[in-house]
C-alpha cells in the first residue's frame, strides 16, 4: 500500500537513507558469477589530497549514467572505484602541515618517520573525496574499492619494473635505463617533473645585455641578451649563426666570462635566432635544453651552478654562492654594473614553466634519471599496436577528433622520465652494493647526497666546477626484494603515473578480470590522454591481461586486451566569464553546498543539461536551480497523479478508449525514448538531458497533466480510464529514463508511487519500441496545442496575465470535437470559447491549425491608456538601445572594457531591440482593435 507524498521534495531527507539502503542490500556489488552481459568501469582514482570538484561531479556523474543505464539494460555492472596515492602532491600536503604544525621538514624527520606520518595523514585524510562521492549517488561497487599503495598493487608495479629493466630489445638495449638527460627540475620540491606537471605563466622580468671583451681585443666585446644572468657562471661558449655578417668574423675567436673571469670559444651554430636579442646566444648546456642540444653538438661541458633547491652552486664566485636563483640574478646585476659590462636592461616578457604543485619556476636541469623508451617494447611493435586499436576503432574516442592528438603524440612518442625524488611513492627496485645513506640529515647534506647519486651510477666526474667525491665502483642489481645485507635501495621512487597505468586491470583479481576485462567505458578529460590513457592502451597489450591465446599483434588479440571500448574526453569547467577555476580568483564553488542547496540529483541533472560532449562547460548556477526545480515538477506531477486514484504499475493505455491527447503524449514519449537512447549510445549526455526536460517540462506537464484535468473532473468521461492508464504508463517510463540521472528522486518515488515494492535500478531499461497510438487523433491534439500558443501569445501582446479569464472566439477551418473544445477552453484559461461563423470586427487575431482565433479586450484594457503606456515604453528603450549602440561603436570604449563587459552590453543592446519590436507590435495590434 501506497502512502501520500509529501507536499514538497525535499532531497536531503532522503538521500542518506536510500544510499545507506543500497548499501545495506548489496545492489552496486558485481557477481562474477554472473551470466548477464558483463559492463565495467575503472573509475579514474581521486588524488587522496583531493576534495569534490565540479570536475569530479561531472566525471563520475557521467560514468554513474552508464552504470545505472546498463544495470537496467539487464547487465552485470561492475564500476570499481579507489585512490591515487598522489606521490608529489601529498608529500607536498603533509610537508605544508609539519612546517606549520611542527616547524621541521621531511629531512629533520628521516624518511622512515616520515612516511608514518603521511600514513597517519592518509588514514585520517585520505578517505574524504570517496564519501563525498557517496554523497553524490555514485554507484561504484565500494567492496572493490582500491588504492595504489595496496600491497597487491605495489607488487604488481615493481614486478613491472623489474621485467622492462631486464628486458631488451633486438639490439640488445633495455626498455628502462639510467641516463643523464635535461629534465624539468622543481626546487620548491627538488624532484624531476613531467611536461604535464609544467603549468605555462606569462612573466613580467628584464633582458639584460651583457658585454663579454673578445680575447686578446681589448676594447672589442659581443653582446649578448640573456633573462638569466645568474647562471653567467655556467656559461661554456658563445654562439652565433653561422650567417651572421655581424659576427662572422668572431667565429673561432674567444671571449672573457665575466665571473668567474675566464675564456670560452665563440662559436657558429644553425640553431641561433639572428633576430632574437642580440643575435648572439651565451651557451649555459647545464640548464637550458635548447644550450644542452648545441652542447652536445660542439663536445661542451656542462657546468652546473644550482644546487637542488634552486641555490648556487659556485664558490669561485662568492658573492653569488648560497644565494636563491633569484637573489642571485639582482647580485648578478650589479657585478656586471661593477664592471661596466651590463649595456642595458629593458623590460621583457616571456613564458615561464611553473611547477604545478610547488607554484615555483621550474629550473631545466641535467640530472640523472630513470626513463622507459616504448619504442623497445615488443622490438619496437608496442607503439604500431596502439595506434592500431584507436585507428582501427577497436578503441573508440568521443569526441572523435582526439584520436589526431593521441596519433601524433605516440608517432613522435619521447622516452619517458619515471623517476621522483620523492619519498612518498613506489621506490624503485634497484639496489647498489656497499653505500650506506643515513637519515635525518639536514637540506644541505641532503642535497649533496641526492646530487652525488645522479654521477654514481656511470661513474662519471661531475661537470661542475666543484669537483664531487664519486664511489667508481659498484654493483647493481634490479629485483624487487633486497639481495641481503649490504644492499641499499635507490631512493627515487616511481612517477606516480607509472603505477597508474596498469590501473585498468592491476586493480582486479583473476576472477574479476576473466568477467570484466577489457573495460567498457573510461571517462577521463583529455588532458591527460598521453600521461593516463595512451599509457593504459600501451600496458593492456604489452602484459596480455586477458590471457589471449592469439598471437601478439594479432586483430583478436588487439581487441581481447584493449584497456577498453570506448574512451569518453569530459570538457574543462569553466566559470560564466569562461575562466578556469581556482582558488586564488576565488571562483570555484564547492559541490557540497550545491548538492546541500539543491540536492543531489538537482546538481547531477543541472550539469548535465549543460555539458555539450568534450566542449568546455560555462557553469552557471541557474542552471543547478533548475534542475532542483525539475525535480519538483516531476514530484508534484506524481503527487497530482497520486490524488486521482490508484496507480496501476502494470498500466497498459492501448486497453482503454483514449483522448486525442494520450495519443499524442505516447507518440512523443516514442520519440523521446528514441532520442534519449540514441543520445546515450553515442555520449551526447546533455542531448540525452536536454530530451527528457522538454518532454516532462514542456509536454507532459504543461500539456498533458492540463488536458487530463478535463477527465480527471469528469467522473463519468469515456476517456477517463485511459487517461489515468496512460499517466501510468508515461510516468512509468519517465523515471526509468530519468533515473541514471536522477537516482535519489526516481527511487523515492519508483517504491513510494507503487511501481515496485524494491529498488528501480534493476527494472528494464525503456526500448524504443512502437507505441500504440493513432497518428490521426495525435495530430489532432497538436493542433490543439499550438492553437492553445497562439492563444498566450495574444494574451502576451497585450501584457495579460495567465491566470485572468478571457473571453476567445474561435472560426473554425478543421473539425473540433466537443470535448476537445471542452479541453481547449480550459488549456487558454478562456472565460468562454466560443464558436463563431464570421470574423467578429476588430479583434486582436491569430492564424491556427483549428482557424482564426480572436481575443476580446472589450473592458479588459483601456486602449488609450494602454497606447500612452507604450509610446513611454517605447521612448526609453530607445533611449537605452541608443546607449548601448554608442559604446558598441566607440573603439576606444571597447579596447578599455573587459570582455565580459563588452559581451553584456551587446546581449543589453539585444534584449532591448527585442523590447521595441514588441512594444510596436503591440501598438499596431491596439490600432486595429
Amino acid at each position: 500500500m501506497t502512502t501520500e507524498l509529501p507536499k514538497a521534495y525535499e532531497p536531503q531527507q532522503i538521500q542518506d537513507r536510500l544510499y545507506a539502503h543500497w548499501l545495506r542490500q548489496g545492489y552496486f556489488h558485481a557477481n562474477v558469477r554472473s551470466t548477464k552481459p558483463p559492463f565495467s568501469i575503472v573509475i579514474p582514482p581521486p588524488n587522496i589530497t583531493g576534495v569534490l570538484t565540479l570536475g569530479h561531479v561531472l566525471n563520475t556523474t557521467i560514468q554513474d549514467i552508464l552504470c545505472r543505464k546498463a544495470r537496467m539494460e539487464g547487465k552485470e555492472v561492475m564500476w570499481l572505484p579507489g585512490t591515487d596515492h598522489a606521490g608529489l602532491a601529498t608529500q607536498t600536503a603533509v610537508e605544508k602541515v609539519l612546517r606549520k604544525e611542527e616547524k621541521v621538514t621531511r629531512f629533520d624527520l628521516g624518511r622512515k618517520e616520515f612516511l608514518n606520518r603521511v600514513w597517519d595523514w592518509k588514514d585520517k585524510h585520505g578517505g574524504m573525496i570517496i564519501q563525498q562521492l557517496k554523497k553524490l549517488g555514485c554507484s561504484c561497487d565500494w567492496i572493490r574499492e582500491r588504492f595504489t599503495f595496496d600491497r597487491e598493487y605495489t607488487t604488481a608495479v615493481q614486478k613491472v619494473f623489474v621485467e622492462l629493466y631486464h628486458k631488451q630489445d633486438e639490439t640488445g638495449q633495455s626498455c628502462i635505463y639510467r641516463a643523464k638527460r635535461m629534465v624539468n627540475w622543481c626546487p620548491g620540491s627538488m624532484t624531476a617533473l613531467s611536461d604535464e606537471e609544467v603549468i605555462p605563466k606569462a612573466q613580467k622580468g628584464s633582458m639584460y645585455h651583457v658585454r663579454y671583451e673578445i680575447l686578446n681585443e681589448t676594447g672589442m666585446f659581443i653582446e649578448v641578451a640573456t633573462t638569466r644572468p645568474e647562471t653567467i657562471m655556467g656559461d661554456v661558449a658563445i654562439v652565433v649563426h653561422p650567417e651572421d655578417k655581424r659576427y662572422v668574423h668572431l667565429i673561432g675567436k674567444q671571449a672573457w666570462r665575466p665571473f668567474p673571469r675566464q675564456p670560452i670559444p665563440i662559436l657558429a651554430d644553425e640553431a641561433v635566432d639572428p633576430k632574437f636579442g642580440t643575435g648572439a646566444l651565451k651557451v649555459t648546456p647545464a640548464h637550458d635544453k635548447v644550450d644542452f642540444e648545441i652542447g652536445q653538438r660542439h663536445n661542451l661541458p656542462a657546468v652546473d651552478v644550482l644546487h637542488s633547491n634552486g641555490k648556487i652552486n659556485c664558490s669561485t664566485v662568492p658573492e653569488l654562492d648560497g644565494l636563491d636563483r633569484f637573489e642571485a640574478r639582482k647580485k648578478a646585476v650589479e657585478l656586471l654594473n661593477e664592471q661596466g659590462l651590463l649595456s642595458k636592461e629593458e623590460p621583457y616578457e616571456n613564458t615561464v614553466g611553473f611547477s604545478e604543485r610547488a607554484d615555483v619556476p621550474i629550473e631545466p636541469r641535467l640530472s640523472d634519471q630513470w626513463f622507459l623508451d616504448y619504442r623497445k617494447m615488443r622490438n619496437g611493435n608496442m607503439i604500431q599496436e596502439a595506434l592500431r586499436v584507436v585507428n582501427e576503432e577497436l578503441i573508440r574516442f568521443f569526441p572523435a577528433h582526439w584520436i589526431k592528438t593521441y596519433n601524433h603524440w605516440l608517432e613522435n612518442i619521447q622516452p619517458w622520465c619515471i623517476s621522483r625524488q620523492v619519498w612518498w611513492g613506489h621506490q624503485i627496485p634497484v639496489w647498489y652494493k656497499g653505500e650506506g645513506e643515513g637519515e635525518g640529515e639536514g637540506t644541505e647534506n641532503r642535497e649533496q647526497r641526492v646530487e652525488s647519486r645522479e654521477q654514481r651510477i656511470e661513474g662519471k666526474q661531475s661537470t661542475n666546477s666543484q669537483p664531487r667525491t664519486i664511489n667508481n665502483e659498484r654493483e647493481i642489481r634490479c629485483q624487487i626484494e633486497s639481495p641481503g645485507e649490504g644492499w641499499v635501495q635507490d631512493e627515487d621512487t616511481l612517477d606516480t603515473w607509472f603505477s597508474s597505468w596498469l590501473w585498468a586491470y592491476e586493480t582486479m583479481d583473476a576472477s574479476t578480470r576473466k568477467r570484466f576485462y577489457p573495460t567498457s567505458v573510461l571517462v577521463t578529460g583529455p588532458d591527460i590522454i598521453f600521461l593516463w590513457v595512451a599509457r593504459m592502451i600501451i600496458a593492456g597489450l604489452e602484459y596480455n591481461p586477458a590471457q589471449s591465446t592469439h598471437a601478439p599483434g594479432s586483430k583478436d588479440y588487439l581487441k581481447e586486451n584493449r584497456a577498453f571500448q570506448d574512451v569518453y574526453f569530459t570538457g574543462l569547467i569553466r566559470d560564466k566569464q569562461g575562466r578556469k577555476y581556482s582558488k586564488s580568483l576565488g571562483n570555484s564553488p564547492d559541490p557540497l553546498d550545491l548538492i546541500s542547496k539543491y540536492g543531489a540529483d538537482g546538481l547531477r541533472f543541472g550539469l548535465m543539461r549543460m555539458a555539450p560532449q568534450g566542449q568546455d562547460i560555462r557553469f552557471d548556477e541557474k542552471q543547478i536551480e533548475e534542475g532542483r526545480n525539475f525535480c519538483n515538477k516531476v514530484w508534484n506531477a506524481c503527487r497530482f497523479r497520486q490524488m486521482q486514484g490508484t496507480i496501476d504499475p502494470q498500466a497498459e493505455p492501448n486497453l482503454h478508449k483514449l483522448s486525442c491527447f494520450s495519443h499524442q503524449i505516447l507518440y512523443r514519449l516514442e520519440f523521446t525514448i528514441k532520442t534519449v537512447n540514441n543520445s546515450l549510445n553515442h555520449y551526447n549526455f546533455n542531448e540525452a538531458a536536454g530530451s527528457l526536460y522538454d518532454f516532462v517540462w514542456n509536454e507532459f506537464c504543461s500539456l498533458y497533466i492540463e488536458a487530463a484535468k478535463a477527465d480527471f473532473n469528469q467522473p463519468n468521461s469515456p476517456t477517463r480510464a485511459g487517461t489515468l492508464a496512460t499517466c501510468d504508463f508515461v510516468i512509468s517510463h519517465i523515471l526509468r529514463l530519468l533515473h541514471p540521472f536522477a537516482p535519489f528522486l526516481t527511487e523515492e518515488l519508483w517504491v513510494q508511487l507503487g511501481f515496485g515494492t524494491e529498488t528501480i535500478q534493476f527494472t528494464a531499461w525503456p526500448q524504443p519500441v512502437k507505441m500504440q497510438y493513432d497518428a490521426g487523433l495525435a495530430s489532432q491534439a497538436d493542433n490543439i496545442y499550438q492553437t492553445l500558443e497562439k492563444g498566450r501569445n495574444i494574451r502576451g501582446e497585450f501584457n495579460l496575465s495567465s491566470s485572468q479569464k478571457l473571453l476567445f472566439l474561435l472560426k473554425l477551418s478543421a473539425s473540433l470535437a466537443e470535448n476537445d473544445r471542452i479541453v481547449l477552453s480550459s488549456l487558454l484559461n478562456a472565460s468562454e470559447l466560443k464558436v463563431v461563423e464570421s470574423a467578429p470586427a476588430k479583434y486582436p487575431m491569430s492564424f491556427t491549425p483549428l482557424g482564426e482565433l480572436y481575443l476580446s479586450l472589450k473592458g479588459v484594457i483601456d486602449p488609450a491608456a494602454e497606447l500612452a503606456r507604450l509610446t513611454k515604453e517605447i521612448e526609453k528603450a530607445e533611449k537605452d538601445l541608443l546607449n548601448h549602440e554608442v559604446k558598441l561603436n566607440n573603439p576606444a570604449m571597447l579596447a578599455k572594457a573587459p570582455a565580459e563587459k563588452v559581451q553584456l552590453w551587446r546581449e543589453q543592446a539585444e534584449e532591448t531591440q527585442t523590447k521595441l519590436v514588441k512594444f510596436k507590435s503591440q501598438i499596431k495590434a491596439l490600432q486595429n482593435t
